[in-house]
């Protein structure tokens, strides 16, 4: 009874939750800027005669308590933030604001939490206990608004006994879930240099210091941490996407800046390979006669799934969605401050499949042709519905 209403509930309101899909898409914002994203969802709770509180800035923690009687609490998490991308889709509902857009699907999240707070309040008398509802800022930037939902007290009074998160993926075709028990994605640490030389004309390198020789040995050495250093059982990146030497074809420049992250899923490891990272760059900037700023910031830790909770969530999606739509996940590098939740209390983080080759829907996260094939929200928010129900018996 209980599987049929909501999957009932969730085809009837599907019709609302594309209308907030497509209205958080058109009116992207960026991480803690979330301004007008949090008064929607404020409105649209309010609409549904549901509590909330304002948390973290731009953040919004909403309350549905089940009728039946129980003390039992169990909390689903939703991000709410854009990314800097400026989107090259022709959609009706295009970003427009110029340089922002939903690239990672946070206004699906958003959307379909919404879906899962309309269903949760049309079904209290069937279920006892509460329902705390995360609507999240800032997920893309540092330190991470799980960080500040956590801060202001999200996890307590009452406290949950578990949380449970999605994210959209346009590698998992639109109607299949994947799902990973323990380990599951990356730490994320940002790294940046500055290293710094004696620029000068390219014809007469030997009165120069080339802080682009320098760069670039410190970038080809620094490989060795993941292909020597680290245990072939221990996964790890290290990367390094810009690199600024703004010199010209006959001039070395000052000086040359870059940027990358450093990721794994042992935190013994990571703290090593951060010293070993900085006495590789310190060393070779000293012997080519350089000088160098460096800066490693920690980022997310390492996202794990508890066993028991997970196990328990793939019960759930079997039975809501059908064995058969569940896709067992490799370890994703990949990284998610959801993970804090994790270090809190049980914590379970799934992946929505919302591709369609057929459809052309098959760009990448973060890239501006992302979208998302939206029959995905037909299943998602009954789904999250159904676990949390579940979740709470």
């Amino acid at each position: 009874m209980l599987l049929e209403e909501i999957k009932k509930l969730s085809a009837s309101i599907f019709p609302e939750v594309i209308k907030d899909r497509r209205h958080l898409h058109a009116n992207p914002e960026l991480s803690f800027h979330e301004h007008e994203t949090c008064a929607y969802v404020k409105k649209a709770l309010s609409d549904l005669g549901i509590e909330w509180t304002p948390v973290a800035e731009t953040g919004v923690l909403a309350l549905i308590k089940g009728e039946l009687p129980s003390e039992k609490v169990v909390a689903l998490r939703a991000d709410m933030d854009a990314l800097p991308i400026t989107e090259s889709n022709e959609l009706p509902y295009v970003s427009l604001q110029k340089g922002v857009m939903h690239a990672c699907g946070h206004d699906a999240h958003t959307a379909s939490l919404l879906g899962t707070a309309k269903i949760l309040q049309s079904l209290k008398h069937l279920f006892g206990g509460t329902v705390k509802l995360l609507f999240q800022p800032g997920e893309e930037k540092l330190p991470g608004g799980a960080t500040l939902m956590i801060r202001d007290g999200v996890l307590q009074n009452p406290a949950p006994v578990a949380v449970v998160g999605q994210h959209v993926m346009p590698s998992i075709p639109v109607g299949k879930i994947g799902i990973r028990k323990g380990k599951f994605m990356a730490s994320m640490d940002e790294i940046t240099l500055h290293i710094y030389g004696r620029g000068g004309h390219g014809a007469q390198p030997h009165l120069n210091i080339d802080p682009v020789a320098i760069a670039s040995q410190v970038i080809v050495s620094l490989q060795q941490i993941v292909s020597r250093a680290a245990n072939p059982s221990t996964p790890s990146v290290l990367s390094f996407g810009r690199f600024i030497a703004d010199g010209a074809v006959n001039v070395i420049p000052d000086s040359v800046y870059i940027e990358g992250t450093f990721r794994t899923m042992n935190e013994e490891w990571r703290e090593e390979a951060h010293q070993r990272i900085r006495k590789i760059i310190e060393g070779i900037v000293e012997a080519m006669g350089g000088t160098c700023q460096l800066n490693i910031r920690k980022g997310y830790p390492a996202l794990v799934n508890e066993e028991t909770l997970t196990t328990n969530v793939i019960t759930y999606i079997e039975e809501y969605a059908g064995k058969e739509n569940i896709i067992d996940l490799d370890i994703w590098m990949a990284s998610e401050d959801f993970a804090y939740y994790g270090r809190e209390l049980p914590a379970c983080f799934y992946l929505l499949g919302v591709g369609n080759v057929e459809r052309n829907i098959t760009a990448s996260l973060h890239t501006p042709g992302f979208n998302i094939d939206e029959d995905a929200l037909r299943l998602s928010p009954g789904l999250m519905a159904y676990i949390a129900i579940k979740a709470l018996a």
